[in-house]
């Protein structure tokens, strides 16, 4: 993992196990110690041994961190009890929108994500980054089988709404604020079939503008706001 927030973010959460801080200043040493006191293998070097660990022009603000994965929870552990609102991605893929998405989701207070075991990216690297530090704020469960997730929540109490450009109600017709999923498809090819057809209803975000749609992490936003609106 590397950015300042992302790294803040890693150091102060509990889960996390990590091994290896390497910072480019003795002034981000000093701040790292003042926040956290001192901290096991840390190791100040310079911007160049960082560029090592990094993908090349990632923009790592003088700070690495090498750390494990965090641990997923179940579906049952995230929705239970059922309040508030969730967030499902069905094989949205690029970092930069899923780390988006768990910065929006950190903002208008969701409970977690729910991503798939495979067709998501991991959370690290650039997600972590563009995350500014919310996959450590914002708790995930990763599954095998999207429409199966749907179908244990629906049974905790939750509904869920699906995101889809060619629905007939708008977003603010259909939440009543009960606990609710949002559930958003690929900037592609939208929700996947089976998983459509789990949702209690689809919906769309009203856009009079004369443009086609959002990038999946704007309309994930415009969402999750509409979502958390008090009704």
């Amino acid at each position: 993992m590397w950015g300042w927030h992302a790294v803040v973010a890693a150091l102060a959460n509990p889960a996390r196990e990590s091994p290896k801080l390497v910072l480019a200043t003795p002034d981000r040493a000093r701040e790292i110690s003042a926040r956290f006191g001192n901290v096991p293998a840390l190791e100040v070097s310079d911007n160049a041994a960082i560029a090592r660990y990094v993908p090349q022009g990632a923009v790592h603000q003088g700070v690495m961190l090498k750390t494990a994965p965090l641990e997923s929870l179940s579906v049952e552990e995230l929705g239970s009890p059922a309040s508030g609102l969730i967030v499902m991605l069905d094989q949205v893929t690029d970092p930069q929108n899923v780390g988006a998405i768990f910065r929006s989701a950190a903002v208008f207070g969701a409970r977690g994500l729910i991503i798939q075991d495979r067709h998501a990216p991991i959370l690290a690297g650039a997600l972590a980054k563009a995350a500014t530090g919310a996959v450590d704020i914002v708790p995930h469960a990763r599954v095998v089988n999207l429409s199966r997730a749907l179908e244990t929540l629906n049974d905790l109490g939750w509904r869920a709404v699906g995101l889809d450009a060619d629905a007939e109600l708008t977003l603010g017709e259909v939440f009543d604020g009960g606990p609710v999923v949002v559930v958003l498809g690929s900037e592609g090819e939208g929700l996947r079939r089976l998983v459509a057809e789990h949702c209690d209803v689809l919906a769309k975000i009203p856009m009079p503008g004369d443009f086609e749609s959002l990038n999946v992490s704007a309309a994930a936003a415009v969402a999750l706001y509409e979502a958390s609106r008090p009704r």
